[in-house]
């Protein structure tokens, strides 16, 4: 399993929201840069981005994400405000590895599937839910999609991944839906990455030996402080010798 450090993005600073609410947002630093460059020096491979405006509609911060790009030399993935095949070039053109769908993966699905067929290995699809049923645009919208149902539709368009969200959990550090992850995952038979409420450094642990889960994402905890990310990088690599 893979330990993958957050940043997400709001007018070129540092942010984390509760629950996806743009209204509870908390800035943890102006320099996204040097918190990219501080999660690899704790041994993180890879860093998960998301541009919350561009998630918002309201702008973007690519030149914030080319920045951290050239800041460091891990595997990067960004999501947020993903929704045309110009704007999955513009990141790839960044040097980004991966692309992450969200919206567009529920509201545009023979467009994404053709944009699959190009890049299906460097696309990840976003599932984020609450009480089992998919949200979009930025977590402000409810759809009628249950999250298993709409991973069992990106299992069959060739994805890198699957990630999922329970945004009940997001940024409450109340611990991670690990079944949920589970039932993703073996909806959509793709290497599947849970993401939200990760609290301390031994939930790391406790989804690694739960299974099925192939990357954990971890946020808040980091820069509250209730996670060390360099020692959860370290006990998973002592996990794959064994």
């Amino acid at each position: 399993m893979t330990i993958i450090p957050a940043i997400d993005v709001i007018a070129g600073r540092c942010v984390r929201l509760r629950q996806g609410a743009f209204s509870n947002t908390t800035v943890y630093d102006d320099d996204p840069r040097a918190v990219a460059r501080r999660f690899v020096d704790a041994g993180a491979e890879r860093i998960h981005l998301v541009d919350l405006d561009a998630a918002r509609g309201s702008g973007d911060n690519r030149s914030t994400i080319a920045a951290i790009r050239g800041a460091v030399d891990c595997i990067l993935e960004v999501g947020g405000g993903v929704r045309t095949l110009d704007s999955i070039r513009a990141l790839f053109g960044l040097g980004i590895e991966y692309a992450v769908l969200g919206t567009v993966l529920l509201r545009k699905p023979q467009e994404v599937e053709r944009w699959a067929s190009q890049y299906g290995d460097r696309l990840i699809a976003s599932i984020d839910a609450r009480d089992g049923t998919v949200r979009v645009a930025g977590w402000q919208e409810e759809s009628s999609v249950a999250a298993v149902d709409l991973a069992a539709r990106a299992g069959t368009l060739g994805f890198a991944a699957i990630e999922y969200t329970d945004i009940g959990r997001d940024g409450m550090l109340s611990g991670p839906d690990i079944e949920g992850g589970r039932s993703i995952a073996r909806a959509g038979g793709i290497p599947t990455i849970l993401s939200g409420g990760v609290a301390r450094t031994e939930d790391a642990a406790i989804v690694a030996e739960a299974g099925e889960i192939a990357g954990l994402i971890v946020g808040r905890a980091i820069y509250e402080g209730t996670f060390d990310l360099a020692a959860a990088v370290a006990d998973e690599a002592r996990r794959r010798q064994t």
